[in-house]
């Protein structure tokens, strides 16, 4: 019994192993909203009707514009402290996965995916420069989109080849393969991604060990700069010094923060 009542358990339970939506009151987002020179509160409907949200600052002229994914429990607008600080003048569209922050339904891959390439062609002319910034379970969305429209550049924090690879790690006794409804196969996009790519690793990802993001990042098939946050972990990234340095300078924009 348990041998297959355990798989069929995980199996009905994957969803909310990998995602965990994280949620923002009305009042807090009207708030943020008011409190951010600039800040527009975005909506879209997906194909299927469902309506998603992001946070938009737009970009100075002749300024990038980055569209940032984030990770499988991150609610986005803490994000909105650190941006104009550390990367004046650049673009943001900071994306709230379905059933996150302030937009409807629930995530899946194949949501989650439409709905960045929905959120690029809505801001596409903004800029000449459009990058996409993806962490932890985001880094699989970037990349995805990175494939599938033209990009400048990609960032990629705490990535990972495939979300398989990472599972076989946590979950070696199940038949992941034939299991996992949600692949993020990232690792069989990258060869043919011509981007230029920027890939930050937390030396002490306690997550998603560095060798996934190691792998992904040989596979790339532009040019690309690896850079080891040393004793960072996989949600202290941001907090190493080279963090922001790094992205700036990735963006084009060697001053520091304001």
């Amino acid at each position: 019994m348990v041998a297959v009542g355990l798989p069929l358990v995980v199996y009905l339970m994957q969803d909310r192993l990998i995602f965990h939506p994280q949620r923002l009151p009305q009042p807090e987002r009207e708030a943020l909203a008011k409190r951010f020179a600039g800040l527009e509160s975005v909506f879209l409907k997906g194909a299927d009707g469902t309506r998603v949200h992001a946070w938009h600052l737009k970009p100075a002229p002749g300024a990038p514009l980055v569209i940032y994914f984030g990770g499988n429990a991150e609610e986005v607008s803490w994000m909105l402290e650190e941006v104009p600080r550390q990367a004046p003048g650049i673009g943001w569209l900071l994306v709230d996965y379905r059933g996150y922050g302030a937009s409807d339904g629930s995530p899946s891959e194949t949501a989650l995916v439409a709905d960045a390439l929905l959120w690029y062609d809505s801001v596409s002319t903004q800029s000449k420069e459009i990058y996409v910034l993806g962490r932890s379970l985001g880094s699989g969305v970037a990349v995805q989109l990175a494939a599938a429209r033209p990009v400048t550049g990609v960032i990629l924090v705490a990535a990972y080849d495939s979300l398989a690879a990472v599972a076989k790690r946590y979950y070696w006794y199940l038949p992941v393969d034939l299991m996992l409804k949600h692949r993020f196969d990232s690792i069989a996009l990258a060869p043919k991604i011509r981007s230029r790519l920027l890939c930050l690793i937390a030396e002490r990802d306690e997550i998603i060990p560095p060798a996934h993001a190691g792998r992904l990042f040989d596979a790339w098939g532009g040019t690309k700069r690896k850079v080891v946050l040393q004793e960072a972990g996989h949600n202290s990234s941001d907090a190493h010094p080279l963090f922001w340095m790094e992205i700036r300078g990735f963006l084009g924009k060697k001053d520091g923060p304001a």
